[in-house]
């Protein structure tokens, strides 16, 4: 690309800096008119996108858009209200992994990242012996270790702590890996997305028939799942939406920022916080590609199903045709059997002749009115006044704590401003999908609880609500 001096300083900006994933049209195509505004003459090599002379910023914005994507250094996705959004393609998250890695770093640490080899080492090998003796020889000795490290501490030694630098060091790799595997989501995607791609290519074939493309389907999908990378990506996002994993990570978070800022060790403070979120959101991002593969399956069949419906009907109206023009024939048509002996005709639900009477209906026993009572009308008032919800009270709830994060759930909102009407406060929450759509979602197969009192004693299941900026 002869604008590449300009184009992946403006995408790694708008993405990589802000740490975001996707973006609508309108605000990229804004952004890149104010880029575009400021570029100096000769600065933008303009035949590369077809761009003729005199056309203003927001018309070779949108140009620029189009060629970005079908080079694919970006994808254009249909959002949920149907517009448009555009994330990064995988070509280009691994362009930008490449140029940090060219980064002059301050110190080049080799301790972690070999610890971190020989950690791996051991772990294959442990893992890979079935023999149960020289399994239960490695556990004997591993607790050795640990009862030796914990009498010399009871005796009084002192505890074994990393440096700054070494911390600095281990979180330099940390923040590294988390960005790779922020990366290696879009490769994932992307083999689904060829899964669809497949299935378009197939349903094109006229050979084919829908129990054809459907087995196709399914068996992509299998060999997917069950692949190395699959299980790998299956078995982590398990792990990432499981309670246990997500108590674990807040608590070892919370205890890294509370160190960090004791030592007074330079970092990512936000990026520390939010890794989880964004983990969250990319993993979401496969599983759509997991809905939208099977929303295609279901438009395969029911096109399949409405062009036969639609040649049924077609056959049944010639039918008719034929019908009206016959009885409009002059002309007995020749139709019928002659036959030699009588026939025995039996009319399955002929009237018979009888002498019995017919049975009266019973008399119908009307219940009585109830009465009235003081105690009936005061329960019903009070199930009428109920609390008033004010909805914007709770979405400046969520204003105020998005100010200090990216992402919240549900949870942590309520932690924070606390409950004033109890459940009804909490089902308001979730009337935000239909108002706030693009900044709050539903995690499907989630669930939290929530306490629904000041001590804590009683709880309420709801989905994991999760809201963004």
């Amino acid at each position: 690309m002869r604008n590449a001096h300009w184009v992946l300083p403006f995408l790694y900006e708008v993405f990589k800096e802000a740490n975001i994933f996707s973006i609508q049209e309108p605000q990229l195509v804004s952004l890149l008119v104010d880029t575009l505004a400021t570029h100096a003459d000769g600065t933008e090599v303009m035949e590369e996108a077809r761009i003729e002379f005199g056309e203003d910023e927001e018309s070779r914005a949108r140009k620029y858009l189009l060629n970005w994507v079908q080079k694919r250094l970006l994808q254009d996705l249909p959002g949920p209200e149907g517009e448009v959004i555009y994330q990064l393609s995988a070509h280009t998250e691994k362009l930008f992994q490449w140029l940090q890695s060219l980064q002059k770093r301050q110190f080049v640490g080799t301790e972690s990242r070999f610890k971190m080899l020989f950690s791996s080492l051991r772990d294959m090998v442990e893992k890979t012996e079935d023999d149960r003796v020289v399994r239960l020889e490695e556990l004997k000795n591993r607790r050795a270790e640990i009862d030796k490290e914990i009498k010399a501490l009871e005796m009084g030694a002192p505890v074994e702590v990393y440096s700054n630098a070494q911390v600095q060091e281990r979180l330099e790799l940390f923040t590294r890996l988390c960005y790779e595997l922020i990366s290696d989501f879009r490769e994932v995607e992307d083999n689904f997305k060829q899964i669809h791609r497949n299935i378009v290519e197939q349903h094109t074939r006229a050979e084919l028939n829908k129990g054809a493309i459907i087995g196709y389907a399914f068996e992509s999908y299998d060999s997917l799942r069950n692949s190395d990378q699959g299980k790998s990506f299956y078995a982590f996002y398990d792990f990432l939406i499981s309670r246990a994993g997500q108590d674990d990570w807040r608590s070892l978070t919370d205890e890294l920022m509370q160190l960090l800022s004791e030592r007074e060790i330079n970092a990512d403070h936000d990026f520390l916080q939010n890794i989880k979120s964004l983990l969250l959101q990319q993993g979401r991002a496969v599983y759509d590609a997991n809905d939208r593969m099977a929303e295609k399956l279901s438009r395969i069949i029911t096109e399949k199903e409405i062009a036969y419906h639609r040649r049924l009907r077609q056959q049944i109206s010639n039918i008719k045709e034929l019908v009206f023009e016959l009885m409009d024939d002059e002309e007995p048509v020749q139709a019928g059997i002659m036959l030699d002996q009588p026939v025995e005709i039996k009319l399955a639900m002929d009237r018979k002749l009888t002498t019995e009477q017919k049975k009266v209906a019973g008399t119908l026993k009307q219940p009585l009115a109830s009465e009235e009572k003081i105690g009936d009308m005061e329960r019903f008032n009070r199930l009428l006044n109920t609390s008033f919800i004010d909805k914007k009270k709770l979405w400046g709830h969520v204003e105020t704590i998005l100010k200090k994060r990216d992402t919240a759930t549900l949870k942590e909102i309520i932690e924070t401003t606390g409950l004033e009407n109890g459940v009804a406060e909490i089902v308001a929450y979730y009337s935000f999908l239909r108002d706030k759509g693009s900044r709050v979602q539903i995690m499907k197969n989630i669930t939290e609880h929530i306490p629904v009192n000041e001590q804590q004693t009683k709880f309420i299941e709801v989905p994991y609500l999760l809201f963004s900026k």
